[in-house]
């Protein structure tokens, strides 16, 4: 079991070496992450997990070697402590409904934010039962009623609100109209049951949907969700 204060250990699975290649890059820039395997088929991943007992596996579905699930319960045969996260192009709502079933900690479309990977990653490491799961509005359909989900554009739209910026200067920032930004924050506060900016902010944060910021001088501004 990881202690506290030890980088979260993941293992890269995806059959396309530039894929990982740039998973690799992203997640070695994080400096409580250490990337200690990677592998391109079911075979090998398991193989590397039984070995290494990464905390985290980031999966892709589609890799030689074995049906998804198969792979799945080999992993957690190995290594019953590694926690699964799936990461592909496929968001089916069949697709999703059976993988969240079967227990994985997340899923992500390859479409995530770099933020939302990373908060994928913090949050499954955190073991708090939270699933983070970015895929299309079809299938967020068929999820979980409990699992707590927060789109991509929504973790931006937050992560710049714990930065304390107003809803003109996110529009700026991600190219969107303040009514957009103000559609996005109403969202959130339904999604999340927040109150107010401020208490969107501390349960995604605490939910590991985002990171925490250095705020501003002033602090998180006046409530601009409405």
């Amino acid at each position: 079991m990881r202690a506290p204060g030890d980088a979260i250990r993941i293992a890269l699975v995806d059959d396309h070496m530039l894929v990982r290649e740039g998973l690799r890059e992203i997640l070695t820039a994080e400096a409580d992450f250490e990337v200690v395997a990677e592998a391109g088929d079911s075979g090998s991943a398991v193989a590397a997990v039984e070995k290494e007992k990464p905390d985290i596996v980031l999966l892709d579905v589609e890799i030689p070697g074995g049906e998804v699930t198969t792979t799945i319960r080999r992993i957690r045969t190995v290594s019953p402590v590694t926690r699964v996260i799936i990461v592909s192009m496929h968001d089916g709502p069949h697709l999703v409904r059976s993988l969240l079933a079967l227990g994985v900690n997340g899923y992500l479309h390859k479409s995530v934010t770099r933020h939302g990977l990373v908060a994928a990653i913090r949050g499954a490491s955190a073991d708090d039962g939270r699933i983070m799961v970015s895929v299309s509005s079809e299938s967020l359909a068929h999820a979980d009623s409990d699992v707590i989900i927060l789109t991509p554009r929504e973790c931006e739209v937050l992560q710049l609100v714990a930065g304390a910026m107003s809803n003109a200067q996110i529009g700026n920032r991600l190219a969107l109209t303040e009514a957009t930004v103000k559609r996005h924050l109403r969202n959130i506060f339904v999604k999340l049951g927040a109150v107010s900016r401020i208490d969107a902010v501390n349960k995604a944060v605490a939910a590991s949907l985002i990171g925490p910021s250095r705020p501003l001088p002033g602090g998180i501004g006046r409530d601009e969700s409405r």
